[in-house]
């Protein structure tokens, strides 16, 4: 636990998320073809890729946003393919999106709080003050503790609107934070954001999944999210071309001539 935030923790390394065989055509273009991962728990997994490889269709589809055609998401060994964004949120998945779309005209605390299930959204504890004020009391700590995790503290109470592009993405970070996850699935959390901003990002995932969070992620800007990558896969074509486990296979992967040739350039 970080100051107050639940992680759940899971010890030895384990498959958490797994895709068998997953495929997805648009009007004839194979946008998924077989696509086989796995997530490991406690891990951080990156898909990296060119524009159009199936990175965002992937995800999409695992988070609940898109159906698939074919093959199955299996999360905890349970298969939860096809399934509605809110009952994977149910399975304890959550999502950041390139672009965030906090509540502008709320604040950055609001932001945060909104992001949880409150006890008082069911009609009959609406009812009853005392169920859901302690509740609510506990809520506001913690949404504090995460806010001072991610050092948005003294943001608190301005509105999201307010913040720059960079403390956005941490706020998206915090409402993810907010519901308990197990996985965390990330869309380019450093897009448009500074150096600086972008590694303290990425220190503040690495702390959490230290802790036991686990993370999967599509992001460009490789000079800066491979030295944090436990696991890596890249696409293209809406195939998985290559895959590589720790630092040595990483590195591998990455000099691999057909990963150069359709990802790097000649």
């Amino acid at each position: 636990m970080i100051q107050g935030i639940i992680i759940y923790y899971f010890g030895d390394a384990m498959v958490l998320l797994e895709t068998k065989n997953l495929s997805k055509s648009f009007d004839g273009l194979k946008a998924l073809d077989n696509v086989n991962i796995n997530v490991e728990k406690s891990k951080l997994t990156l898909i990296m890729g060119p524009n159009g490889s199936g990175k965002s269709t992937l995800i999409n589809a695992v988070s609940g946003f898109l159906k698939v055609d074919s093959g199955k998401v299996l999360f905890e060994d349970k298969d939860i393919t096809n399934k509605e964004p809110n009952e994977i949120y149910d399975y304890g998945i959550v999502r950041t999106f390139q672009n965030p779309e906090p509540l502008k005209s709320m604040t950055v605390l609001e932001n945060i709080l909104i992001s949880e299930r409150h006890i008082g959204e069911g009609v009959i504890n609406a009812l009853f003050h005392s169920k859901w004020i302690k509740k609510e009391e506990e809520m506001v700590e913690k949404a504090f503790k995460i806010l001072e995790f991610l050092k948005l503290d003294h943001r608190w109470d301005h509105t999201s609107k307010s913040l720059s592009g960079g403390q956005m993405k941490l706020l998206e970070i915090g409402r993810a934070l907010m519901t308990n996850p197990k996985l965390i699935i990330m869309d380019e959390p450093i897009a448009g954001v500074a150096p600086g901003l972008a590694h303290d990002i990425f220190s503040h995932v690495i702390e959490l999944k230290n802790k036991g969070l686990s993370f999967l992620i599509v992001e460009h800007r490789l000079d800066i999210v491979l030295k944090y990558v436990d696991n890596l896969y890249v696409m293209f074509n809406g195939s998985v071309i290559a895959h590589g486990e720790g630092s040595r296979e990483i590195e591998r992967v990455l000099n691999d001539p057909k990963v150069i040739e359709v990802y790097i350039g000649d």
